[in-house]
């Protein structure tokens, strides 16, 4: 575990595994699975997103935790029936990616994504513009 709490992944972050697993989340959200969707997420996941205040009227924008999140994408799925994501752009770090891609309407959207020990995502950070 690093000094701040976060684990490091089980091997350092490259481009090609970075590229793959955005292609892979893409996919898995595209396809509307979202049992596939949430084998990315940590239990403990916290996801952080305007949307969250949209859909849940939570004003913090936060999720903590798999269930709840995936109860949130679930609300999500019916609430944007038409979702559809296009992947633009992956950056990776060392143990983060940000996903750029076209959103719900069109909107272009970033997500920032940092994973555990476990190679998965354990915070979730999501920005739109218009």
């Amino acid at each position: 575990m690093s000094n701040d709490g976060h684990e490091t992944m089980k091997q350092p972050m490259t481009a090609e595994w970075a590229k793959q697993f955005a292609q892979e989340w893409t996919e898995a959200w595209n396809a509307h699975n979202l049992d596939r969707v949430m084998t990315h997420y940590t239990s403990e996941v916290e996801f952080f997103s305007p949307f969250v205040s949209l859909v849940l009227g939570e004003p913090t924008g936060r999720v903590q935790g798999r269930d709840t999140l995936r109860a949130y994408f679930a609300k999500a799925l019916i609430a944007y029936p038409d979702l559809r994501f296009d992947l633009q752009t992956v950056y990776w770090g060392v143990n983060s990616i940000t996903i750029s891609y076209r959103s719900v309407k069109n909107l272009p959207a970033a997500e920032v994504m940092l994973f555990d020990g476990e190679n998965r995502v354990s915070i979730v950070y999501a920005h739109y513009a218009e």
